[in-house]
């Protein structure tokens, strides 16, 4: 892992994309490196776009802004490929993990990427109707970006979620979300 890693989070209000980026600090603190997760919202309403920002090292960290070079870019929302430059600011190694049923050929050509950069796809919609029982990407966004990155391992993402949704959810729910991240962890393609 580089010495700080920054992730941003392309969404739109109620896919749970600030929620996924607290998810992910959690769990990283669990296994003890230094975290930030922020969100940056423009209109608060539902189906307004968002980012949410993510950092993780292994050494404390005194950078506090908004994250502009991203090694790491998630979509959570396909549809923001057509409206907003995801690329923008992002390493010249960058991986993007986008939230579709594209091929990451398809992405790597849509989004003109270059050679250096990775891309990676998930159908996280489709993921969550068959394991949650309705459109809730951001569960199985966070089994893509674990398996994307290494960031954290997919067990300690898992206890993680177990822990943070056991306050709010039902234990059904819980064993929902737990096999939406599983399933995008086995099921995210790359190129």
């Amino acid at each position: 892992m580089a010495e700080i890693l920054e992730i941003r989070w392309h969404g739109r209000g109620g896919q749970g994309t600030v929620t996924a980026a607290k998810v992910l600090a959690e769990a990283a603190m669990a296994e003890g490196k230094n975290v930030q997760a922020f969100p940056e919202y423009g209109p608060e309403r539902m189906g307004a776009p968002l980012r949410a920002y993510n950092r993780v090292s292994v050494k404390p960290m005194t950078l506090h802004c908004q994250v502009t070079n991203p090694a790491v870019v998630a979509v959570v929302d396909p549809t923001l490929l057509d409206t907003v430059d995801v690329t923008d600011g992002t390493t010249p190694d960058a991986v993007f993990i986008i939230n579709t049923s594209a091929s990451p050929k398809e992405l790597r050509a849509k989004m003109k990427l270059k050679k250096t950069q990775k891309v990676f796809s998930v159908d996280a919609n489709g993921i969550s109707i068959a394991t949650i029982g309705r459109v809730m990407p951001n569960t199985p966004m966070l089994g893509a970006v674990v398996k994307a990155t290494g960031v954290i391992k997919l067990e300690t993402l898992l206890k993680d979620i177990k822990a943070s949704f056991g306050k709010k959810f039902s234990e059904a729910i819980i064993n929902n979300n737990l096999s939406a991240a599983t399933k995008a962890y086995e099921e995210v393609k790359a190129e």
